[in-house]
């Protein structure tokens, strides 16, 4: 596997011939419950400790096939004018729970909370890297979704590039405050917890929304009130305050699963300081007009369509009409 850039998007893509495993493992065997945690494949990173019995509350183990390895220089090589790099970089899996049938949306808030800070301190320490330039967290889980375990788990890749979207989000982010001096997503929080119309739910400094323009319907992001650039900044001295977020986090996933079986959900949150450009502009003003958050997309059954729609994203559910679903959805506590 290696990377290698596309000239006209600026895209890093991972590419190379991606090799199944040839050993399945069977059924009733799961690779991430305490009862394998000596196995020889579950190399242990970090983990947060108990609150509600077992060993650990969460823990950050090496995936079992990594796509990108610690080991090694993300030195650029030159092809003509195309550019490759080598997968420098770490891959984790962060279990959010030691037990096998509890998912965030079935988890007490507290459990949530140990995983938010552990996902916070596995960001804070590959930071500390300078050669990984953007540290992502992200959760598959239903059919289509890519989901590798069924064992409750988000993972963690940190890579020597920025993703394209969050790229397109700090040069948006910038521009914005060029112009006005202000946060984009600030001003988005503040219009829509006035609007109120695309509101699904507000729990202390939280609050879930589906965005004006949703790529696919019930797309719901989760941002604060507070502004802070970095994830980790703010979930290492939250306080009680991270409850909050993970009441919220738990309630709108539950929401999602009574209209999906299936979802997509990233943290977005800021690049690497260590690993500042003087040649693009997004540094200049990041930690003023950068704002982490969560992104939840749902995957849904589509009917075939028009290469016109392809072109473009396409959400047969408006997002006011996503919102007042999700929030008419029953969900405990």
């Amino acid at each position: 596997m290696e990377l290698r850039k596309d000239p006209l998007t600026r895209s890093w893509v991972l590419t190379g011939d991606d090799l199944p495993e040839t050993q399945p493992r069977p059924a009733s065997e799961c690779r991430l419950c305490p009862e394998l945690a000596s196995s020889a494949w579950a190399q242990q990173v970090s983990s947060r400790a108990p609150v509600s019995g077992g060993p650990w509350s969460a823990r950050a183990v090496v995936h079992p096939s990594v796509i990108y390895h610690i080991e090694g220089s993300p030195e650029r090589r030159g092809e003509g004018m195309y550019d490759r790099m080598p997968t420098v970089g770490a891959h984790e899996v962060l279990v959010e729970n030691p037990r096998h049938d509890r998912q965030l949306w079935h988890a007490a808030d507290s459990e949530i909370e140990q995983f938010l800070v552990l996902a916070a301190q596995r960001i804070e320490d590959l930071k500390g890297d300078a050669r990984f330039r953007y540290i992502s967290v992200f959760k598959n889980y239903g059919p289509g979704s890519g989901q590798e375990f069924d064992h409750p788990n988000a993972q963690l890749t940190a890579t020597t590039f920025i993703p394209r979207r969050v790229l397109y989000e700090l040069r948006a982010g910038f521009d914005y405050f060029k112009q006005k001096e202000r946060c984009v997503f600030c001003d988005m929080v503040n219009q829509e917890m006035k609007s109120a119309e695309r509101m699904v739910e507000v729990r202390g400094d939280f609050l879930a929304l589906c965005p004006f323009a949703t790529r696919v319907p019930y797309e719901t992001w989760i941002l604060s009130r507070v502004h802070n650039a970095a994830f980790e900044h703010f979930g290492l001295s939250a306080g009680n305050k991270l409850r909050d977020l993970a009441a919220l986090l738990r309630r709108t996933l539950a929401r999602i699963l009574t209209l999906s079986g299936a979802f997509h959900m990233v943290l977005h949150t800021s690049p690497n300081h260590r690993h500042q450009s003087s040649s693009l502009g997004y540094w200049k003003t990041l930690s003023e007009d950068y704002h982490w958050h969560f992104e939840i997309l749902p995957i849904l059954a589509s009917k075939p369509k028009s290469y016109t729609f392809k072109e473009v994203y396409y959400s047969p559910v408006s997002p006011e009409t996503a919102a007042r679903r999700l929030r008419e959805a029953q969900v405990e506590g």
